[in-house]
This record gives structure tokens, C-alpha cells and sequence, in this order.
């Protein structure tokens, strides 16, 4: 008897039966999605330094109504404390009976401490873990990350989601912050500069907000995490924490992240400031070149170039008609903004040599254009290597 055959003499009954069994398994298996009332649905982590090792905190997603007073994403923050990060996130299960899932974790912070002390061991279990999204962002903030999570956020019903605005592409193009993800910042450690940046977040206090309006996702602390209260916050992170050998070795202000990120060629749309007869302008940048080079013909020398294109964007003051319909920079303040960027880029330079933080990647640059020069110069190069640094600043019109 063929296939055909067989399948025609079997009765109907028997498929539909099948079929029953088949729909009962799949749609049983709540279609593989997590069952939100056993799993703690971990948005972001922050990890801090404590006397008996680490403290975690985790803001845990938890479902809500759906109106903006009573719904969104919620959270709740729940802090606890181990000899390992391991161990920490062991006791959350411990303590609320959730099973913990980090594959929706897009956002780690390290407190300062710790990032100061050795941010590698901190983030030695999430670069283990199979299931931690490589593009998980990671930050460093002003004082504790506990205090940070647990901030009410004047703009987002989880904090975790209002520092995540602050990465955004649009927010890397302005040139106002250089984010970096789990996997980039581990590469780093292990290249051959073991340098990198983070950015460096800060809270600052809405005076007058609305305290029921804003956050409804700052929850309670497991071990009595320090919040703000009811004051809610908004967020920066316009300046970097630099970090060599894993550790957090000095912050650039917020004109040397521009800086930075000119010489990356990331801007677009970021502004600067200049001067036209002693008042300020404002200049948007439309086109960003940039970029360092390493000569090795004799001493060694690093060359910083910048190239812009830009367009007026406002003065400080008053101005006729025919100056404001016109978005062309004159000669002035051309000279003006190049020397304001130029005066960035040694600023960064002397971050750089005052740091060590191999932030420009020269050691990366020599080791892939001569392993012979490479092992030559790996442990002084540093120091030895000067400076040529330009700045050209162009009108659009």
C-alpha cells in the first residue's frame, strides 16, 4: 500500500483527534513567552561596591493599567547584596520568588566606586551570562547606582528608560554623548590599549515637579536603597568616564565629549559655540570630518584633525532682517569657531596624557600598522607621543 493510500483510509476522526492534541500542546506552551507572574523581567542593573563585595540593584518590569496615571511600564527596584554578582542575583529569587531573566536587560550602571575600583570584576558575571543582549548599555553615574534606579524620573515611569533616551542615535549625533555597549567596552579591555569611555550620568532635580505625575516605577529597595524621594529627576551624561585597565581613571567634560566625537566623525546637527564681535553665536554642525593619525618617522606624533561644516544658527543678540534670514558664517566667526574647537581638542589631549587612557586608540593604530614598532614603543608610547592638532571650520555658504 502507498503513502497516498494509507493516508485516505484513515478516518477522519483520527486527524481531528490528532489535531486536537497538536493545538493542545502549542497553545499549553503559552507560545514559549515568559510567564510574567513567575519571572522577574530585569530592565536594567545597577551594581555598587559594598563592604562584604556587591550590591545589585534590579528594576524589575512590572505591568500596569492603561492610562499614563495608572499604566505604562511600571518597575520596582530591588536591591541585594552578595560575594558575587552571582550571588546577588541568586537572592533575588530568593527574596521574591521570581525567577530572574536578563534577556531583556538593556541597561547596566556601575556606581562610581566601583567603577573606580574595577569595573571588569563587576561586569565579570554579565559577560559570562548566554542570554545578556551584547548591546546592553552600559554607563557609570555620580555616586551610588542604587540612588540612580531608584530616582523617580520626571519624563518616563521607569528611570532605567529615561537614561536610555539619553543614547539614542540622535542623541550620539549631537555630539553630546558617546554611549558604548557591553561587548564594545569588553573588546576594548582586551585589546591591545585596554582603553575606553563610558558615559558618565548624573541626576539633577526638577524643582516643582508634579511627584504623582512622572515615575510610577521607583518601587521599593530590597536593603533600603537610597532614593530622592518624591523629587523627581531628569538625566545627563554629557561627560565621559575614562577608563584604563578596567578602571575608571578621569571624566572629560562635556566640550571634550564633542571633541571626541568630531574626531570620530559622528556629528551631525550638534552645535558649538563662537563669538562675533565679542557676542556669541551658535553654529550647528551640518558635515563632520575627522580623525588621528600616528606618524612614526622619528619622535612619535599624534595628528588630531577635525574638519566642519556649519551653518549659523543663532547670535546672543539682535540682529536686522537680511542677517537673520541668512544661515551663512562669516570669516569672523569661522576663525572663531576654529579656535574654539581647537581649543577642545588640546583640552582632550591633555585628558588624555593626564589620564593615560589611550582614548585616541594609538596603540591600537601601531599595532596593526607595525607589530615590529609595536613592541618597540607598547610601553612608552604614551608618554613620548606629542601633539599636531588642527582645526578648519567651513560655512555652508
Amino acid at each position: 500500500m502507498n503513502a497516498g493510500k494509507f493516508f485516505k483510509t484513515v478516518p477522519k476522526k483520527l486527524w481531528l483527534l490528532l489535531l486536537a492534541v497538536i493545538l493542545f500542546s502549542f497553545f499549553s506552551n503559552d507560545f514559549g513567552l515568559v510567564d510574567i507572574q513567575k519571572t522577574a523581567v530585569i530592565l536594567a542593573a545597577g551594581i555598587d561596591k559594598t563592604e562584604r563585595g556587591f550590591a545589585v540593584t534590579s528594576q524589575i518590569a512590572v505591568p500596569k493599567g492603561t492610562d499614563r496615571a495608572q499604566g505604562g511600564t511600571s518597575s520596582v527596584n530591588i536591591t541585594t547584596e552578595g560575594a558575587t554578582v552571582s550571588d546577588c542575583i541568586t537572592a533575588l529569587f530568593s527574596k521574591t520568588g521570581w525567577v530572574p531573566k536578563l534577556v531583556f536587560c538593556d541597561l547596566i550602571v556601575l556606581g562610581e566606586e566601583a567603577a573606580r575600583e574595577d569595573a571588569v570584576s563587576y561586569l565579570n558575571y554579565f559577560l559570562r551570562n548566554e542570554y545578556m543582549p551584547d548591546n546592553c548599555l552600559l554607563a557609570v553615574c555620580e555616586g551610588t547606582a542604587e540612588a540612580l534606579l531608584t530616582s523617580e524620573s520626571a519624563i518616563d515611569d521607569a528611570s532605567s528608560l529615561a537614561i536610555e533616551k539619553l543614547f539614542s542615535d540622535a542623541a550620539e549625533k549631537s555630539g553630546k554623548v558617546l554611549p558604548n555597549t557591553l561587548k564594545d567596552f569588553a573588546i576594548d579591555y582586551y585589546g591591545v590599549g585596554s582603553s575606553s569611555t563610558l558615559p558618565y550620568v548624573k541626576t539633577v532635580p526638577q524643582q516643582g515637579a508634579d511627584a504623582q505625575g512622572g515615575s510610577g516605577g521607583s518601587g521599593g529597595s530590597g536593603s533600603g536603597g537610597s532614593g530622592s524621594g518624591n523629587e523627581q529627576q531628569i538625566y545627563t551624561a554629557e561627560e565621559t568616564a575614562l577608563f584604563s585597565g578596567g578602571k575608571m581613571v578621569g571624566k572629560l567634560p562635556a566640550e571634550q565629549t564633542l571633541a571626541l566625537a568630531l574626531l570620530e566623525g559622528k556629528v551631525f546637527a550638534g552645535t558649538f559655540p563662537a563669538e562675533s564681535e565679542g557676542k556669541p553665536v551658535t553654529l550647528t554642525v551640518m558635515r563632520n570630518g575627522g580623525g588621528v593619525s600616528l606618524d612614526m618617522k622619528g619622535a612619535p606624533v599624534a595628528k588630531l584633525s577635525v574638519d566642519v561644516t556649519c551653518r549659523l544658527c543663532c547670535r546672543g543678540t539682535s540682529a536686522p532682517i537680511e542677517d537673520i534670514s541668512s544661515d551663512a558664517v562669516s570669516e569672523e566667526i569661522l576663525q572663531s569657531a576654529s579656535g574654539v574647537l581647537k581649543g577642545y581638542l588640546e583640552g582632550l589631549w591633555k585628558s588624555f596624557k593626564d589620564t593615560g587612557c589611550d582614548l585616541l586608540e594609538l596603540k591600537k593604530s601601531l599595532y596593526r600598522s607595525s607589530l615590529k614598532k609595536y613592541g618597540e614603543w607598547k610601553d612608552f608610547l604614551l608618554d613620548a607621543v606629542q601633539p599636531a592638532i588642527s582645526a578648519t571650520v567651513h560655512s555652508m555658504k
